[in-house]
């Protein structure tokens, strides 16, 4: 009996392997259901249960999620769950197991078919956030109402979501296709798998919020600071801009790391190299003249 067929007949009763990586084991081996396989040498036939992942897709034509069914979800309040936002929010400022906050996508994959969230209760609280944010930024830095209107929607509309949707759509495209077809070419599975784009932006979503924690909280209480002259302000600044935008980077990688059919996911950590290589400049250079206060020179781009 071949993995999938596995994996099919127990879907009622889903055991998610435990650990740093939740699907480490589903990496291993062409499907989820491998650890089953070894039990006393079966001799049950491929047969005895449907295998085909084309079959398993075809029984739930009806639970594929649209963006247009996501984004209307957004007007009803009662339908979002926002502890378990919360309590995802928590999740990925974890120091140890980041990774986790997937496992939750890996079920519905399971039970509905697709991997992006349905609730779109983390959407809701990550604009709430940026709101409030973007007001405090405003009465510290004393600018006026129209000021502190565009600098909200600036935040918002192109910080958030513009970007995320540009770049969910480009990390997309790498995904499916660079990443997708070394997998597939060892695989039994009829139907080629690729990446949502409404899970590509739930990845920038996961992603963006230690941004949020570190450049737009941490950073507001430490604004005195880091917006000083002088050599510390300039390595504080330029650390809290290098670590957020890491992080970034590395959300981002174990977002596309859970998907079992993606292989060499390791390309969205080459982003680091490249900020590493910056902040090293920018520390260098100050006794040249030519390092740079991050802080400093987002605060002129936006209030001064």
């Amino acid at each position: 009996m071949d993995s999938h067929s596995v994996a099919h007949s127990r879907k009622s009763g889903l055991a998610v392997p435990t650990g740093a990586d939740a699907f480490a084991s589903s990496r291993k081996t062409t499907g989820i259901g491998s650890g089953v396989i070894g039990l006393g040498g079966s001799n049950m036939t491929s047969t005895s249960l449907p295998s085909s992942t084309h079959q398993h897709h075809q029984q739930h034509p009806t639970l594929s999620l649209s963006a247009w069914q996501y984004w209307s979800r957004l007007t009803d309040l009662r339908q979002m769950d926002m502890q378990s936002a919360l309590d995802q929010m928590k999740t990925l400022m974890s120091p140890r197991h980041p990774q986790l906050v997937y496992k939750t996508s890996y079920y519905r994959k399971q039970t509905k078919n697709h991997w992006a969230r349905d609730d779109p209760a983390f959407l809701f609280l990550q604009a709430v956030f940026l709101i409030i944010a973007s007001i405090a930024y405003s009465v510290a830095f004393k600018i006026s109402v129209t000021g502190a209107i565009s600098f909200l929607l600036y935040t918002v509309v192109w910080n958030w979501l513009g970007m995320g949707i540009a770049l969910a759509t480009l990390c997309r495209e790498i995904a499916n296709r660079q990443l997708v077809g070394q997998q597939t070419a060892t695989s039994n599975s009829h139907v080629r798998q690729q990446v949502e784009w409404l899970y590509a932006f739930d990845i920038h979503c996961n992603s963006f919020f230690p941004v949020f924690v570190v450049l737009y909280g941490i950073q507001f209480f430490l604004l005195p600071v880091v917006l000083g002259e002088g050599l510390m302000a300039l390595i504080l600044a330029n650390t809290l801009y290098a670590a957020a935008l890491s992080w970034y980077w590395y959300i981002t990688h174990l977002g596309y790391r859970s998907l079992p059919f993606l292989g060499n996911t390791e390309v969205f950590l080459f982003p680091i190299a490249a900020i590493a290589l910056v902040y090293v400049v920018s520390m260098v250079g100050y006794p040249f003249n030519f390092g740079f206060n991050a802080a400093r020179v987002m605060a002129r781009f936006y209030f001064m």
